[in-house]
Parts: C-alpha cells; sequence; structure tokens
C-alpha cells in the first residue's frame, strides 16, 4: 500500500456535470492523482466527447446519462456505476447551474430550477452515494460551493441562495456522517480564466478591472489551480477535516478590497 497520503490510486471518482471548465479541471486532477473517474451529464453528446477528452489525456473515464434532480435516475444509475465501475469512494457534487436576473424580474420558476439543481440535486446523489459508504465504513463527498455561499451579488440572488444553503448543507452532512468516517467538505472557487470568462477577461473591461483590482493575488485563477483542493480533500491527507469550505480564490474573502490602481 501506498504511504502518499495524496495518492488516490484504486479510488472511484464520481464528479457530476464535468463535462467542460472547471469540473473537468478538477476530474483531471483525481485522475492524475490514480482515481477512476466517472462523469455524469443530462445528455450523451457531450458526455462522449468529455469521456473521449479524458481519456485521451491518459485516464480511466466513464460517462453515465442521467439527471442529478431525478431521484429515481439517480438512485438506479448509482446502483448501474458501483455494479459495473466499482464502489464509488469520492463524490464530487458539481453539477450546477446560474442564472442571472434582478429579483424583481426573476421567474419564480427559474429561482426554483436554480435551487433544485445546485442545492437539491447534491443532496439527492450525496444521499445514495453515502448510504454505500456507510455500509463500507468511509468516503469522501466534496460539494462544489462559491464565493456566493458567503457574500450576495447583485442578479444572482438564486444562485446564492442555493450556494448558502449548500455550505450548511455540507456542514449537516458532516455532523451526520463523520462518525461512519466519511468527510464531507466544500470547495468555493473565486473567478477563473475558462471559455465563459474569456469575453470580459481583456484589458479594459470593467469587470475584468474590479476583478484583478479584488483579488490580492492580482490575476484570474486557472483551472489547475482547483486540482490541489479537490486531491487534498479526497485523500487521506484529509481524514480528520469535515465540515469545511475551502475557499480557492486568490485571497478575495480575506480583505475588503483595494483600489485597482494600488500597487
Amino acid at each position: 500500500m501506498s504511504t502518499n497520503l495524496f495518492d488516490l490510486t484504486g479510488k472511484v471518482a464520481l464528479v457530476t456535470g464535468a463535462v467542460h471548465g472547471l469540473g473537468m479541471a478538477m476530474a483531471k486532477g483525481l485522475g492524475n492523482a490514480g482515481a477512476t473517474i466517472v462523469v455524469n451529464n443530462n445528455s450523451n453528446d457531450a458526455l462522449e466527447e468529455a469521456v473521449k477528452e479524458y481519456k485521451a489525456s491518459g485516464l480511466n473515464a466513464y460517462g453515465y446519462v442521467f439527471d442529478v434532480t431525478d431521484d429515481k435516475a439517480v438512485e438506479e444509475s448509482i446502483a448501474k456505476i458501483e455494479k459495473e465501475v466499482g464502489p464509488i469512494d469520492i463524490l464530487v457534487n458539481n453539477a450546477g447551474i446560474i442564472k442571472r436576473t434582478p429579483i424583481v424580474e426573476m421567474e419564480t420558476k427559474d429561482f426554483e430550477l436554480v435551487v433544485k439543481v445546485d442545492l437539491v440535486g447534491p443532496f439527492i446523489v450525496s444521499k445514495y452515494v453515502a448510504k454505500n459508504m456507510i455500509k463500507r465504513g468511509g468516503g469522501k463527498i466534496i460539494n462544489i460551493c462559491s464565493m456566493m455561499s458567503e457574500l450576495g451579488r447583485d442578479s444572482v440572488s438564486a444562485y446564492a441562495a442555493a450556494k448558502g444553503g449548500l455550505k450548511m448543507l455540507t456542514r449537516s452532512m458532516a455532523t451526520e456522517w463523520a462518525k461512519y468516517n466519511i468527510q464531507t467538505n466544500g470547495i468555493g472557487p473565486g473567478y477563473f480564466a475558462t471559455s465563459q470568462t474569456a469575453p470580459i477577461r481583456v484589458d479594459g473591461h470593467p469587470f475584468n478591472e474590479f476583478i484583478m483590482g479584488r483579488t490580492p493575488a492580482g490575476r484570474w485563477g486557472n483551472p489547475e489551480d482547483l486540482q490541489g483542493a479537490a486531491i487534498f480533500l479526497a485523500s487521506k491527507a484529509s481524514d480528520f477535516v469535515n465540515g469545511h469550505v475551502v475557499y480557492v480564490d486568490g485571497g478575495i474573502l480575506a480583505t475588503i478590497g483595494k483600489p485597482s490602481n494600488e500597487s
């Protein structure tokens, strides 16, 4: 047996919604640490392309189509994954959506949809994965929270409500399941350089200037910056860490901020 605290060889990691972006970066980090990767998505096309990319990177990866908000589909899919791939040792609740709409203009159904995917989804998936982890005597659950788990922001009320709820759900899961040797924690990403943020990361764009000035590290995060936190929380290195959210944000939450022209 390896003595490396961060070695994930032989582990199976389910990372929901990891077909692109930050979810894929975290999944690749777990895979490079030795884990077999299982990803899910609502549609098959994006899932197939993602699995091809994982395999092209030399990783052992599998894909399953199911909706994280569909209780029955989740239960059946978890059973199928454990039968076909192996027991799920690591769960990363990454699947999520956001709708940017002012509160007074937001339709109730849209608010409810965001909360359903971003908060109820992790509850459903964790419930079925944890049942098996309890029987086996251990496991790791990582909920992908957000800086909006701590801070409000214009036009993302549903997302912030869901992510704030997910932080508290993380603590409740830790409280209930720690005695079964299950560690439940969260990761709160800051602002990252992805294809989605490319249009606003250009010099002179107001939001780019805001982030550069607001972040003590003085830069946007690279997706790979999330891999260390994911590996830590998925490995033996975090066996006595429970109920925390690790904010990977370049120091944003540590400060009230600074003028963008301050050296």
